[in-house]
């Protein structure tokens, strides 16, 4: 748990300075949710990320992650500003396990 922390604070703060630095939208509001939703799906990928959570759990999972994403975004923003951080969680969600399956052991853990 405590890695997959480590994990959501590392995504979070290197999207934000990325999206920043690089892209600078006028909205701060909005780039931090961004920058949440990327650290979140990091920290959700890297806990799920285990033999104790079968195929079904891990996608039930990541689907209400993405729902709890929407529902935050749409509450404090628009649900059009909203979408796009679904889009950000779910690349990096794949992502995550495109670069796992590469491994012998399936696994990003080891």
């Amino acid at each position: 748990m405590k890695k997959a922390l480590l994990y959501f604070a590392l995504g979070t703060v290197l999207s934000f300075l990325i999206n920043y630095l690089f892209y600078s939208s006028k909205n701060i509001g909005l780039d931090i949710f961004y920058a949440l939703a990327f650290g979140f799906a990091w920290g959700v990928a890297y806990y799920l990320d285990t033999p104790e959570f079968t195929l079904p759990q891990k996608l039930g999972l990541s689907f209400l992650a993405m729902g709890l994403l929407v529902l935050i975004g749409t509450l404090i923003f628009t649900l059009e500003l909203a979408i796009p951080s679904i889009l950000k969680f779910s690349t990096v969600f794949v992502a995550y396990y495109l670069i796992a399956s590469f491994r012998a052991n399936k696994t990003l853990r080891r």
